[in-house]
């Protein structure tokens, strides 16, 4: 019930975005396209479910809903993303800066690969994964929505840890 409701606040979040990418296809007489240049992507906090630090942007469709969405991430040098797994297949293409992976339960930073600009990751459901940044750091990740976030670690979710006053 906790990762559903964290979920469904982080979903919120993305929401403002995912509107903006409707209007935009709206605006564009119907046709159903979406064009949206570099400086007019909306970057916004990451959902509670992602470690602070990082920035968001929902490029298309709707993370919180069934159906493709693609989703842009900005990470600052040294972010990390514990190990956790997926429901369905996640696709990651780095833009930009160093995209280092790794496979397994525990986070290795020797067994993991680094992924420059072009670079592409895929995992299928469920397969647990790490993940960090070297230099600021662009990914674009597309899947299956809804999206969900299982870390291997209940410990590792930043949305059940206490919030600072």
């Amino acid at each position: 019930m906790k990762s559903a409701i964290a979920l469904a606040t982080a979903l919120v979040v993305a929401l403002p975005a995912a509107s903006a990418a409707q209007n935009m296809r709206k605006g564009s007489g119907g046709t159903g396209h979406t064009i949206t240049m570099p400086d007019a992507v909306k970057w916004g906090p990451p959902p509670p479910f992602m470690p602070p630090g990082s920035q968001m942007a929902v490029m298309l469709g709707d993370p919180a809903k069934k159906g493709l969405f693609i989703i842009r991430g900005k990470l600052p040098d040294g972010y990390t993303i514990p190990p956790h797994w997926h429901s369905t297949v996640e696709n990651v293409t780095v833009l930009s800066g160093t995209f280092n992976v790794g496979m397994g339960d525990k986070l290795d930073k020797s067994k993991g690969q680094p992924l420059t600009p072009g670079g592409f990751f895929s995992a299928p459901p469920r397969m647990s994964h790490f993940a960090w940044a070297t230099g600021e750091t662009v990914v674009e990740v597309t899947a299956m929505g809804p999206l969900d976030f299982r870390y291997v670690d209940p410990k590792d979710d930043p949305s059940k840890k206490p919030k600072a006053k």
